[in-house]
């Protein structure tokens, strides 16, 4: 499946990695950096490991097709994430989220070793060489996080170690055909650092510890997972089309909701948690207004879906998709919506994309499961904007586009920006979805496929295409300045140019989902 020309294509993708990468070297130079860079130079060489294990059908799972492994690029984030994270809250002079970036750069070393032996293990012949520069890497960096860790941290990372191989065998199991290994690495490694994180948050909890937001966000992602694992183990003894199982399914969530996942939050935060976000919600007249805004644009984009589907109906093709340009009407719709949370009221915006995708993965539930009333309808009505990304049972890319758009919001430390420490660059990291995203992706897609002709070499990206997201991307920051009195790039200007070229490269070559990847990269380098 994978000739020259692909091959081509993946070592242009590992290009730019290694150029982020070297980027945050030279930005942290620590230990911590060298560890990062010798992780990616072994996950470069297991990539092709992965590869032919995807062209011969030798795989543990069944894995997306449409893609390589993607493994270098998804095996960096977590890490890299982690020293970034580091560095800033270390100027902010907070140890505690310093401590915590570390923890989070080794449980990502940690989960893409793993992948990187499970890649080696099962390959036949056992490349040598290979293993060789994964045991030397894998060795520089288990000897410097010895070294760097406490008892307690590297039990922290074993933990989340050990979640993350059983939800592996787990999800991948009952979702094939959904992640390549290099999505299933950065998907299944965060969650599992969520569900460590949030399992010893609920054994150590004392009074006013954390964030209650923070708490939010972890209780709802891990519950709808588990969720999740629930229905999907029970419906394989049962059919989940019946009324009386999709009763026995709206039954079972309020009962999971209600008697589960509130009474966790209640501990957590120690108050009511729908009194808390009822208060939380209608505090200020500004976030009233925000999310009577937010409910006109979610009204829109119901209404483009319904509108695309009976222009499908009046077709003469059953066959009728959606085009780029249609689907990239929802990229608009989520810019329109982050931008005023970002500048208005970023707590907000935080809790109301939690609801968000908590609401996004239960209407997906209902769809997989064909739960009544609604089940058919979502399969009938979401059709119609698939890809060749969605080749498995579910439907992502929107979910995805949530993700990708969140999570500068939620990733960032807050006590770690209250002391003007994401000045220059860094002030714009809120902003890392929606540029790298919201504009960049969009652009390059609608100018790309409407008037480029230069294509880059093995793929159909085409150079008009990544030139003019690049060129939208800075006009965009232009009128965040404008707009945004708390932004002071500080004449960062050539890091930030080099910051959203490098990451249009990455889009232009890259064939993992882009929606959650280039945030995520952006991110990596506004902060360092």
């Amino acid at each position: 499946m994978w000739g020259r020309g692909q091959h081509g294509v993946a070592g242009r993708e590992a290009a730019v990695v290694f150029v982020v990468v070297l980027s945050i070297h030279a930005a942290v130079w620590d230990r911590y950096s060298w560890c990062a860079v010798a992780l990616a130079v072994q996950a470069f060489y297991v990539q092709y490991k992965w590869d032919r294990l995807l062209q011969q059908g030798s795989a543990v799972f069944q894995f997306r097709m449409s893609a390589n492994s993607g493994l270098l690029p998804a095996s960096v984030v977590m890490p890299l994430l982690g020293l970034v994270m580091k560095e800033r809250c270390q100027a902010a002079g907070n140890p505690y989220f310093e401590r915590f970036g570390i923890v989070v750069a080794a449980t990502g070393m940690a989960v893409a070793l793993f992948s990187s032996v499970l890649a080696l293990g099962i390959t036949r012949p056992v490349p040598t060489n290979t293993c060789v520069i994964s045991g030397l890497a894998g060795g520089v960096i288990i000897y410097i996080m010895k070294h760097s860790l406490s008892v307690g941290e590297v039990i922290e990372v074993l933990e989340a170690l050990l979640i993350f191989v059983y939800l592996n065998m787990i999800l991948l199991y009952l979702l094939p055909r959904c992640f390549t290994p290099g999505e299933a690495l950065l998907v299944l490694g965060g969650i599992s650092f969520m569900l460590n994180q949030l399992i010893k948050r609920s054994l150590t909890v004392v009074e006013s510890q954390g964030d209650p937001l923070d708490f939010f966000l972890l209780v709802v992602v891990v519950g709808m997972v588990l969720m999740g694992i629930f229905f999907s183990t029970l419906f394989v003894f049962m059919d989940s089309g019946t009324w009386a199982s999709s009763i026995f399914f709206h039954l079972m969530t309020c009962v999971l909701g209600l008697g589960v996942v509130l009474p966790w939050l209640h501990r957590l935060i120690r108050r009511n948690p729908l009194l808390w976000l009822f208060q939380f919600l209608f505090q200020t007249e500004t976030r009233v207004y925000l999310l009577a805004y937010w409910c006109l644009l979610a009204t829109v984009a119901c209404l483009v879906v319904l509108y695309q589907n009976a222009k499908r109906s009046s077709s003469e093709s059953k066959k009728h998709q959606a085009p780029t340009i249609t689907r990239k009407y929802f990229h608009f719709i989520v810019v329109a919506t982050y931008i005023p949370g970002i500048i208005l009221d970023r707590p907000l915006l935080y809790v109301a994309a939690t609801v968000c995708l908590a609401v996004f993965i239960f209407l997906e539930y209902v769809r997989y499961f064909r739960i009544k009333p609604l089940g058919h309808t979502l399969r009938s009505l979401l059709s119609l904007f698939l890809d060749e990304r969605d080749s498995g049972p579910l439907i992502l890319t929107h979910i995805y586009l949530l993700l990708g758009m969140s999570l500068p919001i939620w990733l960032v430390p807050r006590p770690c920006t209250q002391k003007g420490s994401l000045g220059g660059a860094r002030a714009l990291v809120p902003y890392a979805g929606v540029l790298a995203v919201g504009v960049g992706d969009t652009v390059a897609s609608i100018f790309g496929s409407t008037m480029g002709e230069i294509r880059w070499p093995g793929t159909k990206k085409t150079f008009e295409g990544t030139m003019t997201s690049i060129f939208a991307q800075i006009i965009s920051v232009a009128l965040i300045l404008i707009f945004d009195s708390g932004v002071d790039l500080n004449y960062s200007y050539a890091w930030i140019l080099g910051s959203i070229s490098t990451v249009s490269l990455l889009e232009a070559y890259t064939t993992q989902i882009d929606n959650l990847l280039l945030p995520l990269y952006l991110l990596i380098l506004l902060m360092a």
